[in-house]
């Protein structure tokens, strides 16, 4: 194990690796909660009509804050480790998340202690006690069948579409424009992710119109697509570092093997 972890290579593997599934895992867990980000500048909903789908704004699910983040790390994975890399760091995240869910609902199906259930969640301030945590724990956790399949199935898609625009665009500009792979690779992956969870989640788990999915989705992608965009110097950044870490010689080596991958 000692001789492994003298590798730089295999080191920054497993840093790159924990943070991708840390990040994959947290945003299923946070995707409950839907905020406006309207609200966090100060601002009022947009209140848009796209479609003939009136009252759409920028309310997003929690997950979204990390999302952006998973597609920056699949990039510089696929820069220094290819696509079998980030094909298997996908494959193993969806193996990973779908565990997670298994014990989740196993933990639902756990029955409550009475004193939690009614108790513990009572607070002299009204507006913050709960009448029944056993209730809310379900809640938060329990998300639905539909939207499970939908975010694993949009998380592979769009993971192996980013694997292949981006090895694409390399083979055709080599080193230069990382800004071009990058961000374009997010940015086709991402407009999939977009319509594909919704689809499967809303319009093929519940009622929701087709009309409805295309128009959500669209200001969805409006959010990712600037994110992907401001995101950019990031990416500069992380291979200026990891560049420093690895040193050229071996950074230059990863780089042609991964294309190779």
């Amino acid at each position: 194990m000692t001789s492994v972890l003298k590798s730089k290579a295999t080191k920054l593997f497993l840093v790159l690796a924990g943070f991708f599934v840390c990040n994959a895992l947290v945003a299923e867990m946070i995707g409950t909660k839907i905020f406006s980000l309207e609200k966090v500048f100060g601002i009022d909903p947009m209140n848009w009509t796209i479609l003939g789908v009136q009252d759409l704004g920028f309310n997003l699910t929690a997950g979204v804050l990390l999302w952006p983040v998973v597609f920056v790390m699949t990039d510089i994975i696929n820069e220094y480790y290819g696509a079998k890399g980030v094909k298997f760091l996908s494959y193993m995240t969806s193996g990973l998340i779908l565990f997670a869910f298994a014990i989740i609902f196993l933990a639902i199906a756990l029955p409550p202690n009475d004193w939690w259930t009614n108790i513990s969640g009572i607070s002299d301030d009204s507006n913050k006690s709960l009448a029944n945590m056993n209730l809310a724990f379900q809640k938060i956790f329990g998300q639905g069948l539909w939207i499970i399949i939908g975010s694993l199935v949009a998380f592979l898609v769009g993971q192996i579409v980013d694997v292949f625009v981006f090895q694409k665009i390399k083979q055709k500009t080599g080193e230069s424009k990382i800004w071009l792979r990058a961000t374009g690779s997010t940015l086709v992956s991402q407009f999939i992710d977009s319509f594909i969870v919704l689809f499967i989640a809303f319009y093929i788990g519940a009622d929701w119109e087709l009309v409805r999915v295309i128009s959500v989705g669209i200001v969805n992608y409006i959010y990712k697509f600037g994110v992907a965009i401001l995101l950019t110097p990031v990416i500069y950044l992380a291979h200026h570092l990891i560049d420093s870490y690895l040193g050229d010689n071996l950074a230059n080596q990863l780089k042609e093997e991964a294309l190779l991958k």
